[in-house]
């Protein structure tokens, strides 16, 4: 039960991180154009990120995928800035009109790429081979999924604050944050290292 809660609080710090503050972006930018009434898809969708997350690092650990940590340092920041320009462009109709198969393909893809992102740092944390990492592996999940949960319904919280005190159109909201995670992404795209390769 110890090693539950060794694990299960890795994930939930690995997300709560203020200095890897892009998965908390990534997922204010997910969840900016839909509202309470909206948490069971949220909840998918947070879900379908974990499971892309959790799938990378599986692959990870059984050496069946590689890949460059600066190749992941870039495709993490585009993953959010792709969300962003995409919230920008719908102002605020996703929520209803998109169909959940396509946003969770993408957030499927999206949360694979964030788990490479921490594949290395999980296999160097982790003693023994690839089967004992398993367990760990799905409580180090446990803890992503509640951090993620956690930051979704804060976002909601502080959407809805925002729309009702300050009288925010949701649209408005949706632009503004977008916008100011874009500004976020930005440098981190166009100061990259692998520019200077």
């Amino acid at each position: 039960m110890n090693d539950f809660w060794i694990y299960f609080n890795i994930g939930l710090n690995h997300v709560l991180d203020f200095n890897a503050y892009d998965h908390m972006i990534f997922l204010l930018a997910l969840t900016l154009p839909y509202d309470a009434k909206a948490w069971k898809r949220l909840l998918i969708l947070v879900s379908i990120f974990t499971l892309g997350h959790t799938i990378s690092l599986f692959l990870s650990v059984f050496d069946v995928v590689k890949i460059k940590p600066t190749m992941v340092e870039i495709l993490i920041p585009i993953t959010i800035l792709i969300t962003a320009i995409y919230n920008l462009i719908s102002q605020g109709k996703k929520g209803k009109n998109d169909s959940l198969s396509f946003v969770g393909f993408v957030t499927l893809f999206f949360g694979i790429i964030h788990g490479l992102g921490f594949s290395g740092y999980f296999n160097s944390i982790l003693p023994g081979n690839a089967t004992d990492k398993l367990w760990p592996l799905l409580e180090f999940a446990l803890g992503i999924e509640t951090a993620q949960i956690t930051i979704v319904i804060l976002a909601l919280i502080i959407g809805y604050v925002v729309q009702t005190l300050f009288k925010f159109s949701k649209r408005d909201w949706i632009l503004s944050v977008s916008s100011f995670i874009i500004g976020i992404v930005m440098p981190l795209i166009i100061n990259n290292e692998i520019w200077s390769k």
